[in-house]
């Protein structure tokens, strides 16, 4: 197995368990979080449902500005449900999935930007940002929404085994 199917496996695997995560987001509970530091549940939801929609632009071009001089800023799409989270968070998978065919194995090692305002603020290969700040990206996120999720008796999916609430798989 190539190096890009091993990161469209990972891809597959780990959203199809966000989505587990998403289904249950409470409604009502959107604004509570343990702490005051700490983002919402509402806050979590939206970076969770917003991080599959980098791919594209990590696979398909060089950089991504999110705030370019000459246009509007990157701007995340804000959801208020579970409903909606679900349906937004399909269409960025359903998006993004593409993008691994269109690249190949030598694409990954190409360097990639985050800009703002035409600043770099990282460089790094694709493969690497792909690894790093999309899927592992995803894994935190969703786990800190599984520890909210347990402090409000939500029960929590399980991952890559049984959660307490599931049991067997």
């Amino acid at each position: 197995m190539s190096m890009l199917e091993t990161l469209l496996s990972e891809f597959d695997q780990e959203t199809m368990i966000c989505r587990k995560f998403l289904e249950r987001a409470p409604q009502g509970k959107f604004d509570w979080k343990p702490h005051e530091k700490s983002m919402t549940i509402g806050q979590l939801i939206n970076h969770l449902v917003e991080i599959p929609n980098w791919t594209k632009p990590t696979l398909e071009t060089d950089a991504l500005d999110l705030a370019p001089k000459d246009a509007a800023p990157y701007e995340a799409t804000k959801v208020t449900s579970a409903e909606e989270a679900l349906k937004v968070f399909d269409a960025h998978v359903s998006a993004a999935r593409p993008s691994f065919l269109k690249i190949s194995e030598a694409d990954l090692t190409k360097p990639w930007s985050l800009l703002k305002s035409g600043t770099p603020l990282l460089t790094m290969p694709k493969g690497i940002v792909l690894r790093n700040f999309i899927l592992n990206h995803m894994v935190h996120h969703r786990a800190q929404l599984g520890v909210y999720y347990r402090l409000n008796d939500i029960p929590v999916p399980s991952t890559y085994g049984p959660s307490a609430d599931e049991g067997q798989m």
